[in-house]
């Protein structure tokens, strides 16, 4: 009896009750960058970390949940290679080097092309006297990373969708090309109907800086077409199924808005109502003003330019 009381208790401190530990991401509003959303799955081989943060301290939360738990990271699934989805992998990496790294190979275009002039752009503002310290060490942190792409770069690139094991885990493995970015990764799990989608969904705004609108929109059909009931974005709270069709129906509408020759602020306006569920009022001017950049950045720039990551990335 002793024994098979000390198994349960063994057992209970290997596994977890939920289909799996959100470790939320942020988006401040100062000059700290954001924290993607981290999702944390039990496997037979110890943890799965999908997604890594920005910040020193979302990684070192990473590191406490795993410790508390008493399990290794077995694993890393990068949705896509932004920042605040990546750069904690070195930190995770560090506790836990035999953990693998499953990624897109969209980083390479990156870091030669977007990557590569945000490298030459931060480099102006840590020689700015004005730049605040805090900005400054985290500039460092990114320049780090892209001047150690290995810090980034997958040990198994996920070229193709289907099912892989990953720490001993089954999991369907879903690539979607030019959407968010170059290859988004995202993951569906059967057993608990969970999907962990990455920046294909973020709750107040879709972040487009390197979208291809028409390749997101396809991402997100294959996304509504598979039968989940609960959907971790990039950035925001869990979505339910019918939380998913509003997101997806307010980024279809501001897309259409953004390419017809409606007035902008009609369009901007048109995401605030469509997706105010989503936002919440600390975010609420922040939304306004990033749904008017992206019109003017992505969706009515130059015809090259709107199809400029709908391609592989390149130097030019």
């Amino acid at each position: 009896m002793r024994g098979a009381v000390l198994g349960l208790l063994l057992l209970g401190s290997a596994s977890s009750a939920e289909p799996y530990h959100l470790i939320p991401g942020r988006v401040p509003l100062d000059w700290q960058g954001p924290d993607g959303n981290t999702v944390v799955l039990d496997a037979p081989k110890g943890l799965i970390v999908v997604d890594t943060g920005r910040s020193p301290m979302h990684a070192q939360a990473i590191l406490d949940y795993a410790r508390q738990r008493g399990r290794p990271v077995a694993a890393i699934v990068n949705s896509h290679w932004h920042l605040d989805h990546t750069t904690g992998n070195a930190d995770i990496r560090a506790a836990y080097p035999k953990a693998e790294v499953y990624a897109s190979t969209a980083i390479e275009g990156a870091l030669v092309g977007f990557l590569g002039k945000g490298r030459a752009q931060a480099d102006k503002m840590l020689a700015d006297p004005k730049t605040p310290e805090g900005a400054k060490a985290q500039m460092l942190r990114g320049r780090d990373r892209i001047d150690h792409p290995d810090k980034l770069r997958p040990t198994r690139p996920v070229v193709k969708p289907g099912r892989m094991t990953i720490a001993g885990r089954p999991l369907d493995v879903h690539l979607a090309k030019f959407a968010a970015t170059e290859g988004d990764v995202w993951l569906y799990d059967p057993k608990t109907r969970t999907a962990i989608v990455g920046d294909l969904v973020v709750g107040i705004l879709p972040f487009m800086d390197t979208a291809c609108a028409e390749g997101w929109s396809k991402a997100l059909d294959e996304v509504a077409a598979l039968p989940f009931t609960t959907l971790i974005p990039g950035h925001g709270d869990p979505m339910t199924r019918a939380d998913f069709l509003t997101w997806q129906k307010a980024y279809n509408a501001f897309v259409d808005c953004g390419h017809s020759s409606a007035d902008k602020k009609q369009c901007v306006n048109g995401w605030a109502r469509d997706a105010a569920k989503f936002i919440d009022a600390e975010h609420a001017g922040y939304a306004r003003a990033a749904a008017e950049y992206y019109l003017d950045t992505r969706l009515r720039s130059s015809p090259e330019e709107q199809q400029k990551y709908c391609k592989p990335l390149t130097a030019s």
